[in-house]
């Protein structure tokens, strides 16, 4: 995009430099007026073939030929840069990168992608999935991209330029998913340094990676490659809990979800026993774990387990009833 900036300035000047030129040169030589002299100089330019405005001086035949050998060039490169502009649509993709930059600068709390490989791609659809406000940065794309609703920015990751394009100064987090550890490495350092308070998970691939990476910044690390090994181990050794927690956790089931649901200060659920909250008796839901907010977990929480404001339930159930459960969760006043 810079680049095409460039050609168009630098064309524009060209062709303005060249015009001044010769209408200062006939006016000079021949001792025209201004508007015979850029009358000539734009049908020499154009190679229209009219007829000189005046005859000219031996000096002016001179001054003519290189006009033409200089100025038609110009023109010429003029013209393949403007027709390169809309034969390859790039008039409309600097609009769209203009309307797409500006959606970017309007997003709050949002979460940024780094990297649009294979692993970017479904960390992409969940988040779409479940309505999450997202934008991509990958080296490899063109512009400012919308891929159906997803937001492409070109651009280096590990620079603090192309974070601070992406919004990371009103993001929520960061997923770093790039190919090396040493680019996620960067990245989380660029990010921690810019927004302190930000959510970062980043991707590991070599061992000893991922204390490097929490080192860094990074609140989260996952090990792809180690998590793989356990998922097909574990389907060897307990092929029945395999298979019900992608059950569980699967994008678009409708018949059961595992869900975290947060429990906001002033929700009237604070203070009430899961009995008394009525979430397994009259919702059918299963808390399988609490968090409580200084990040302790208490699995399998008995009835008589008290919800506190910034509690984080885990729970199992159907989604029409842990939406019900989230409204819950959020509503103020009694449950």
């Amino acid at each position: 995009m810079e680049e095409l900036r460039k050609r168009l300035v630098l064309a524009g000047v060209l062709i303005a430099l060249i015009i001044s030129l010769g209408t200062a040169g006939f006016m000079t030589i021949e001792g025209w007026g201004l508007l015979d002299s850029v009358y000539m100089t734009i049908i020499t330019l154009t190679t229209v073939g009219y007829k000189e405005v005046h005859d000219l001086s031996d000096a002016g035949k001179i001054f003519n030929i290189g006009l033409i050998t200089v100025g038609v060039g110009t023109v010429l490169y003029a013209f393949s840069t403007g027709a390169k502009i809309v034969l390859e649509g790039e008039l409309q993709e600097i609009y769209g990168r203009s309307r797409l930059e500006k959606k970017i600068k309007e997003m709050a709390d949002h979460y940024i992608i780094c990297g649009y490989g294979r692993m970017g791609k479904i960390i992409c659809r969940e988040l779409k999935g479940q309505g999450v406000k997202f934008v991509v940065v990958e080296k490899g794309a063109t512009g400012v991209l919308e891929k159906g609703e997803t937001l492409i920015l070109e651009g280096d990751a590990t620079q603090d330029a192309t974070l601070n394009e992406a919004g990371i100064a009103k993001a929520k987090g960061l997923i770093s998913v790039l190919p090396s550890d040493a680019e996620n490495l960067f990245v989380v350092l660029s990010a921690r340094g810019l927004n302190p308070g930000l959510l970062i998970v980043a991707r590991a691939g070599e061992e000893g990676s991922e204390q490097k990476l929490i080192r860094a910044g990074a609140d989260r690390v996952i090990s792809p490659y180690h998590i793989g090994g356990l998922r097909i181990a574990h389907t060897i050794l307990k092929p029945a809990v395999v298979d019900f927690i992608e059950f569980a956790t699967k994008s678009g089931n409708i018949d059961v979800q595992m869900e975290e649901i947060s429990i906001h200060g002033q929700s009237g659920l604070v203070g009430c026993t899961l009995d008394q909250c009525g979430i397994g008796r009259e919702l059918g839901i299963i808390i399988v774990a609490m968090r409580r907010k200084d990040g302790e977990m208490q699995f399998n929480p008995t009835f008589r387990s008290t919800i506190q404001a910034g509690d984080t339930l885990i729970a199992l159930g159907e989604t029409s009833r842990l939406k019900v459960l989230e409204e819950k969760a959020a509503a103020k006043g009694k449950a």
